[in-house]
């Protein structure tokens, strides 16, 4: 089918008469138009040129060409309901091109081909609606002045519509595809860097088996899930019953199989979650486990975990405690407040590590008012923030002072009319009070008389003092310092017109305090240097601070006056035995990764320690941990006067009188090195 010259004519115009012929119009018009094609294919060269730079403007002319194209011939099918060959349409192609190169222009004129991509959607639909309209309007007008036979106003203002939707429709396209890809893109830098760091956190992950497939194991569990920093293996648990099931999608093996999951697994730590477990229980795992090259951590107990102080999740290192497998006793609640609850309690040497203990437990019992003195300002300070924040509705008095100022205790105790008094303050250091032996003298004694006293004179219900177990056969000053400072409560009791109570009470050495060994190898294990041990043989007792504290308090309730308490300290530690448990309780190796250097005694330093002097006259009483010894003792007649003689000798630091003196108060001090000659060249 062939297009008929009348039906040019309709197609360049419909509105013009049927009469007239324009075949050499068009010609001409074309031939006129010729200069301005080439004029117009230069400037696109220009615009190419220009754009060549940015290859996404170019996808869009390109696209756009494109588009108006297509448009425009749709627009003939659409105009006439009828496909044509191109043959049939090629007088129109001029016209049409010219229209579709000058929208284009005029497109990159109104900022088409901007960086619109970085618009909202109704942003970018309003900019293309815009320009597009404006640029058809412009051509719709000028081709009806300037050139009215390029192309029917018809086919024109149809092919604007379907370029206005198309273009569109590109546009969102081309943005959904840039999304897509930088969608693609980013995922999968996202997932190589998560790779990346996936294998990174697995090089720096701790490998976790976690024992105990309770309560506790499963909290645990999920606490540590939580922490990129641990990667759990599975649970460890006694109970047959349990293997081969799971707790939070991890397996749970029996503890046999420990050995082969710690070496196949490569695990690094071992997670105590046994909180109720009985100490020996726990003893006996720590022991089998020490077997091993691996780091061992405990969550805390079962009664900080009840108690609110601390989460399942705060993870510990495991107490020394927990290897001696010290059972404690329950506590008396009558024993504990008797002397406690609505009273004024003083502690002296508050801010030290007894002190410090005794001042938090005495700060649950309810007591009226806690006075804290202590002769350290820092520790003072540190001890009455703790206990403040804590208890902020407990009454706390932070003192000042030294025990050996009879006047200011003297205020104290009348000002603030204190009932009960836990004597903690004096220097326990061996070695220092071994070279220091006036100022030892008059802290741990005279200041014990002093307070003592002072307590006596101002009616003080009870008096407790924290006595220590070198002070039996002491071979040290510090130890026969501590036993004069027991003969002076023992003489003061026996007066008959006294009204305070004094009570003494004597432990071995407590866990974690200051000067104690086990924080010291901990310290030298964690700078990687040897352990110094002072004799491969020796032993100590050993207790938990808080454990003392509460014995303290029950056996100063029990007493009548008089009394030397002594604290069921369990079994001797070797030393060297528990120097090896730290080191493999630290994921390290004794002789390979951390040595023990044997350093020979310190002057004043026994090989083993003893509770009791005469070891027969000791009475069992209320509490299963707690005896009564009777000590001998000196009549205050007797006694005064020599404390007397030894407080001068002390302040004038003449330490040959000071030092005989000393052991006429307690005959059974049998220095092992030569103190007097020690104490002269280091007097202060």
């Amino acid at each position: 089918m062939t297009i008929s010259e009348q039906d040019q004519i309709k197609l360049r115009d419909p509105a013009a008469p049927q009469h007239i012929k324009r075949p050499h119009s068009l010609h001409r018009t074309a031939l006129r138009f010729r200069r301005r094609i080439r004029q117009l294919t230069r400037l696109k060269l220009a615009l190419l040129k220009n754009v060549g730079n940015h290859p996404r403007r170019l996808l869009l002319i390109g696209i756009d060409l494109v588009i108006l194209t297509v448009a425009t011939y749709i627009a003939f099918i659409l105009r006439f309901d009828q496909f044509f060959p191109l043959s049939e349409i090629a007088p129109f192609i001029p016209g049409a091109s010219i229209t579709i190169i000058f929208k284009i222009f005029l497109f990159y004129l109104f900022g088409l081909y901007r960086p619109l991509l970085r618009h909202s959607g109704l942003e970018m639909l309003e900019i293309i609606l815009k320009v597009t309209l404006l640029t058809d309007g412009i051509i719709v007008i000028f081709s009806s002045i300037f050139a009215p036979a390029i192309l029917p106003r018809t086919v024109q203002i149809i092919s604007a519509l379907i370029a206005l939707f198309l273009i569109i429709n590109s546009r969102l396209t081309i943005r959904s595809l840039i999304w897509r890809t930088n969608d693609i893109t980013l995922m999968s830098r996202t997932l190589q860097r998560k790779l990346q760091d996936w294998q990174q956190l697995e090089r720096q992950q701790t490998r976790v088996l976690i024992y105990g497939a309770g309560v506790t194991g499963y909290q645990v569990s999920q606490s540590l899930n939580l922490e990129r920093s641990y990667d759990i293996v599975g649970f460890i648990d006694d109970n047959p019953t349990l293997k081969g099931r799971e707790l939070s999608r991890m397996k749970i093996f029996h503890s046999s199989e420990m050995g082969q999951l710690i070496q196949e697994c490569q695990v690094n730590q071992v997670l105590l979650a046994i909180p109720s477990a009985p100490a020996k229980r726990k003893a006996r795992i720590l022991e089998r486990l020490q077997e091993f090259p691996i780091s061992i951590k405990t969550v805390p107990s079962a009664q900080e975990i009840v108690s609110g102080k601390v989460s399942v999740s705060q993870l510990r290192d495991i107490d020394i405690a927990d290897l001696l497998g010290r059972e404690e006793v329950p506590p008396e609640p009558h024993l504990l407040k008797a002397d406690i609850a609505q009273k004024t309690v003083l502690v002296t040497g508050a801010g030290g590590s007894i002190g410090s203990e005794l001042c938090r437990q005495i700060a649950e019992l309810q007591p009226k008012h806690l006075i804290l003195l202590d002769s350290s300002e820092f520790a003072l300070y540190s001890i009455d923030i703790e206990i403040q924040e804590n208890f902020p509705n407990l009454r706390v008095s932070p003192y000042l002072g030294s025990v050996t100022d009879a006047d200011y205790l003297r205020q104290v105790f009348l000002d603030e009319q204190v009932e009960t008094i836990y004597h903690a303050a004096a220097y326990k250091h061996v070695p220092l009070v071994e070279g220091n032996p006036a100022q030892g003298i008059l802290n741990n004694t005279y200041g014990t008389y002093i307070t003592a006293k002072t307590a006596q004179d101002c009616a003080v219900s009870t008096f407790v003092l924290i006595s220590t177990d070198k002070a039996v056969r002491p071979t040290n000053v510090m130890g026969a310092t501590k036993r004069a400072a027991e003969l002076v409560l023992q003489g003061l009791a026996a007066q008959p017109e006294t009204q305070t109570r004094f009570v003494m009470v004597r432990f071995g050495n407590v866990l974690g305090s200051s000067g104690s060994v086990v924080p010291r190898f901990r310290h030298q294990i964690a700078a990687g240097k040897p352990i110094t041990l002072t004799h491969r043989e020796i032993t100590r007792y050993f207790m938990t601070i808080p454990e003392a504290a509460r014995l303290v308090i029950q056996a100063g309730a029990m007493g009548k006056g008089g009394e030397v308490f002594l604290l069921d300290m369990g079994e001797p530690v070797k030393i060297y035995d528990l120097a090896v448990q730290i080191i493999k309780l630290s994921g390290l190796q004794p002789g390979r990764d951390i040595d023990i250097q044997i350093t020979g005694l310190r002057p004043g330093e026994k090989l083993y320690e003893e509770l009791l002097i005469s070891g027969e006259n000791v009475q069992k009483t209320q509490h299963p941990k707690i005896y009564a010894a009777v000590e001998h003792m000196l009549p205050w007649d007797a006694l005064e006067p020599m404390l007397q003689q030894l407080f001068t000798a002390a302040r004038q630091t003449q330490v040959q009188p000071m030092m005989q003196i000393l052991h006429q108060l307690v005959p059974e001090y049998q220095p092992q090195h030569s103190a007097l000659t020690l104490s002269q060249t280091r007097v202060r």
